[in-house]
């Protein structure tokens, strides 16, 4: 009891690993900022655990419907635009609805880094509660699956509905890059090649 004073003293080594660790953990996670592909083929590798884990336990469907409502909601952030234009009125900054309107790149509610970082979060936290047995609420899932169907077709019907009136496509091919204009008698130099 030597060590321990009242006044939290005993905590200091314990905020110390705490911010160690914080530090340590900030640093993966910025390094791993430019690997996409790699970044999401883990969460789908963590998904998998997870689905495993349901299908062999045949439980833990309130916590997979929970998370299906979860990554819904993170989806549709995901396919919004930042500033809304139903909304947020059109004063203000809003999306380009005709050709001679100035391009303005589309900017996601929820950025990919975050959408990425919740679901995996989202996956880790549902496959910890499957140890949990107070989790376990025993239901008929196939009614909780068809109602989250109905529920996505809707939402997902409404946010592309969303998109066909206000224009703008959530999805970007790769950068756009500027060519320049070629001359006229370029063309043949470049059959040659």
């Amino acid at each position: 009891m030597e060590g321990f004073t009242g006044d939290g003293g005993q905590s200091v080594p314990l905020a110390r690993w705490r911010s160690n660790f914080s530090r340590r953990f900030q640093y993966y996670l910025d390094k791993s900022t430019p690997h996409p592909l790699r970044r999401w083929l883990g969460t789908s590798v963590a998904a998998i655990i997870y689905i495993l884990r349901v299908y062999y336990v045949q439980g833990f469907y309130i916590v997979s419907y929970g998370l299906g409502i979860y990554v819904l909601n993170l989806l549709i952030g995901f396919l919004s635009p930042q500033v809304d234009p139903e909304i947020e009125g059109m004063d203000g900054v809003s999306l380009p609805t005709k050709g001679s309107d100035e391009f303005r790149p589309f900017v996601r509610r929820l950025p990919e880094f975050k959408f990425w970082y919740s679901i995996t979060k989202a996956f880790c936290i549902a496959f910890l509660m499957t140890f949990f047995s107070v989790f376990d609420v025993p239901v008929f899932w196939p009614i909780l699956l068809c109602y989250w169907v109905v529920l996505f077709v809707l939402t997902m019907k409404r946010q592309i509905m969303h998109m066909i009136k206000y224009k703008y496509v959530p999805f970007s091919l790769g950068k756009r890059r500027y060519s320049g204009k070629k001359p006229a008698g370029d063309k043949a130099s470049t059959s040659r090649e």
